[in-house]
């Protein structure tokens, strides 16, 4: 740590707030560093012992133009991690830091107890050391180009992971197994059945069940939706490929967990900030400065949509819901706008609740489950689309159905594409066959494209892609030169499903 005293001093008071609030965190280590430093470790993802790549140094290099054209500046970032690290920027005012640090408390209270993030490893600083180690190692024997090379390939589809994969118990492969037995020829002399059905027979036909049995079976046996470990398990790769493919793969699950939160855990973190400020921490001097870059960090545009915005409002809302009783069957089943507007039975359970809430959800589920259509007309919640006559985002829709339906479906899967591999062995020749879940959004063309050569590289047999363009079903196949298409028929049929059809 390298606080200077008078910021330890506040670092020690915060914490004891955030305790005395009933946060529960792990020990949290604060670093002092200057912009430059700062948008380093933010290039990195949060690590600065990561692997060397390209893509972290254009991350840096477009960081540091926008803070010195004064178009964006990166004021704290924290990391899940036992202890959690957090850096401040040494440029940011006395109160700014204050923010800074409740704001952590609430992510570190966050990261630590929200159960998407009970499997992420809480040694991932050390983990990431471990990653670099590797892909160096990897890079003083094959050479620099050789492996950027195939880490840029991996890159390219480390979206093609199943996010709910932490939570789910996977079957172990055991031995193929058929309802088909061994038909014996009968006797009547039970001395005679060594003779007639001899040990050796037996074992020929138990052999043949199983061997017709191994190419019946689907393979893989359920659409899957980890594309990565498919490759990974099957894909003809060499051992220092399979490690950096694996190495690309438990990294997108580390981060996966804080977009699937990430409204939830700005939020929550808002919440936290504001509540120890106002009530604790602020002291009169720093009313203004602290109402000035508090309004900032919630500032909502119209046509954006702002994490810490939503995430805080409904908190608020839910706890102002849960203090005054506005659940349940009575709440629900009162048809009096009035007596719903003015209803408040006192119970008090709003601050429960949102540690509750805190616990156990994800934006999805947040979203889904609270969000309604009064907390929409008082946020002035639209949907907005782009008039072409006009030349500007106009309001499309205030109901509150769409509204809602709208900002699930851009949350799922965080708007990526889900894709499932339907077979290792299309059509028995050794070709990936790959199933786009169409919701109505088309894929990009030029994306899919090269993210099927890139494919087809780690696979190294023919791609072929199954989706819906403009309407039309269709089926692409990349076999390495050239990207072919095929309409299909797009009738009714069986969908792929999650892979939370096993066991959980």
């Amino acid at each position: 740590m390298n606080l200077p005293p008078l910021y330890v001093k506040i670092q020690e008071e915060i914490e004891k707030y955030a305790l005395d609030y009933g946060l529960d965190f792990f020990e949290t280590i604060f670093e002092m560093v200057d912009y430059d430093q700062m948008n380093e470790i933010a290039a990195y993802g949060g690590f600065p012992t990561r692997y060397p790549h390209w893509r972290f140094g254009m991350e840096y290099e477009g960081l540091s133009k926008r803070y010195a054209y004064g178009l964006s500046k990166i004021y704290e970032m924290v990391i899940n991690n036992n202890p959690c690290y957090a850096y401040l920027l040494e440029a940011n005012e006395l109160v700014d830091q204050k923010i800074v640090m409740a704001h952590v408390y609430g992510h570190c209270d966050f990261f630590k107890n929200n159960q998407w993030f009970v499997n992420t490893n809480r040694k991932m600083m050390d983990e990431m050391a471990n990653h670099a180690t590797r892909m160096r190692r990897y890079i003083d024997k094959l050479g620099y180009d050789v492996v950027e090379e195939f880490i840029d390939r991996c890159l390219s589809i480390e979206n093609l992971i199943d996010r709910h994969s932490p939570f789910i118990k996977r079957h172990k492969e055991g031995d193929i197994t058929s309802e088909r037995t061994v038909q014996l020829l009968k006797s009547d002399h039970g001395y005679m059945d060594s003779f007639i059905n001899p040990s050796d027979f037996i074992k020929s036909q138990e052999d043949k069940i199983v061997s017709e049995a191994k190419q019946k079976q689907k393979f893989p046996e359920r659409p899957e939706q980890d594309v990565l470990l498919f490759l990974m398990n099957y894909g003809p790769l060499q051992p220092w490929q399979r490690d950096v493919l694996s190495i690309i793969r438990e990294e997108a699950y580390y981060y996966s967990p804080q977009g699937m939160t990430k409204i939830m855990n700005e939020g929550w973190a808002s919440y936290w900030h504001s509540k120890i400020m106002t009530q604790k921490a602020l002291k009169d001097s720093e009313v203004v400065d602290y109402a000035d870059h508090h309004s900032g960090t919630v500032a909502q545009q119209p046509g954006s949509l702002n994490p810490y915005k939503l995430g805080i409002e409904l908190f608020k809302h839910i706890e102002d819901r849960w203090n005054k009783g506005k659940f349940g069957k009575d709440y629900d089943d009162c048809d009096d706008y009035l007596a719903k507007k003015n209803w408040n039975k006192d119970v008090g359970l709003g601050r429960n609740k949102i540690f509750e809430v805190r616990r156990n959800y994800n934006d999805v589920t947040f979203i889904d489950t609270f969000l309604t259509e009064e907390f929409c007309v008082e946020n002035k919640m639209f949907v907005y689309g782009f008039n072409r006559r006009t030349g500007q985002y106009e309001i499309n829709t205030r109901m509150f159905p769409e509204i809602k339906k709208k900002l699930l479906f851009q949350l799922t899967n965080w708007g990526q594409p889900i894709i499932h591999v339907m077979d290792g062995n299309y059509e028995n020749k050794g070709e990936l066959f790959l199933e786009h879940l169409h919701e109505g959004v088309d894929l990009q063309p030029n994306y899919t494209a090269e993210t099927m050569k890139n494919l087809y590289v780690l696979w190294t047999r023919p791609i072929n892609l199954k989706t819906v363009m403009e309407g039309q079903g269709k089926i692409y196949r990349f076999d390495g030169v050239d990207l072919k298409e095929q309409n299909i028929d797009t009738g009714p049929g069986p969908q792929p499903q999650p892979s939370l059809g096993d066991d959980v």
